[in-house]
């Protein structure tokens, strides 16, 4: 399935990618976050809060958004 996948970490980025149906958001963080820890990011689907086991959904929208900003 679809998904627009925003990053705001870093220099930020957004793109559609492709992942398999049953990914859920804790599944999708890790695999584009690697070694970074979840809480130190909002993680929102479609502009609202999701908990880490929501079943990610054919064209939903993820932002991922750092909670502390090094320099700041």
């Amino acid at each position: 399935m679809k998904l627009l996948l925003i990053n705001n970490d870093g220099g930020g980025f957004a793109d559609y990618i492709e992942v398999s149906a049953e990914t859920t958001v804790a599944q999708l963080f890790e695999q584009k976050m690697g070694d970074a820890e979840a809480r130190d990011y909002l993680i929102r689907v479609n502009r609202q809060p999701c908990p880490p086991n929501q079943r990610l959904q054919d064209g939903d929208r993820i932002s991922i958004t750092p909670t502390k900003i090094e320099g700041a």
